[in-house]
């Protein structure tokens, strides 16, 4: 069984890459991006980018939904709040919560590693995965639902909130 997760962050510390497993929430962390993939739209018609970022554990695939990857770049230091992490194609993927901020707070200086990548398949999460969820879907999570209550038959799809509710991509000078 997972862990209840995000406990550090409810103080305010930063929880790092190392740390994550599938179904954490609430976690607060600092970044640096790697690599920055191509969008592509969900069914929804949803934009979402794919990048890698790292901090000094290690690294671990983030997705960022709306018009936001469109500003992000490698090289970019994030803080991200409120975000979580699911298994997305077998694949641990750190998301922004629908409440949650994406932060840019620097460039280029910030110690990283890129291994372990966290992203990596494990065969005890998938396993772990297929027996809390037998309706697995390729879809990814939208922000801010939990992964469970995604494809339940009862729950009504998240409405596309683009009207500034979803988390803000600032800048600090």
């Amino acid at each position: 069984m997972y862990k209840s997760g995000g406990e550090e962050s409810k103080n305010g510390n930063i929880n790092y890459v190392k740390d994550l497993y599938p179904q954490a929430k609430n976690l607060q962390m600092k970044v640096i991006v790697l690599h920055v993939g191509n969008s592509y739209k969900t069914k929804d018609g949803n934009e979402v980018r794919s990048c890698k970022v790292a901090d000094k554990t290690g690294s671990v695939n983030l997705s960022i939904w709306g018009d936001y990857g469109n500003h992000i770049q490698p090289g970019d230091i994030l803080s991200l709040s409120r975000c979580y992490a699911v298994l997305f194609k077998s694949c641990l993927t750190l998301y922004v919560g629908k409440f949650g901020s994406l932060t840019k707070v620097g460039e280029f200086c910030m110690v990283f590693n890129e291994v372990p990548d966290i992203s990596d398949q494990n065969p005890e999460w998938i396993q772990q995965n297929q027996e809390n969820n037998k309706n697995t879907s390729a879809q990814p999570p939208v922000p801010g639902n939990p992964p469970s209550a995604q494809n339940s038959p009862n729950q009504k799809p998240a409405p596309n909130n683009n009207n500034n509710k979803n988390p803000a991509f600032r800048h600090k000078p």
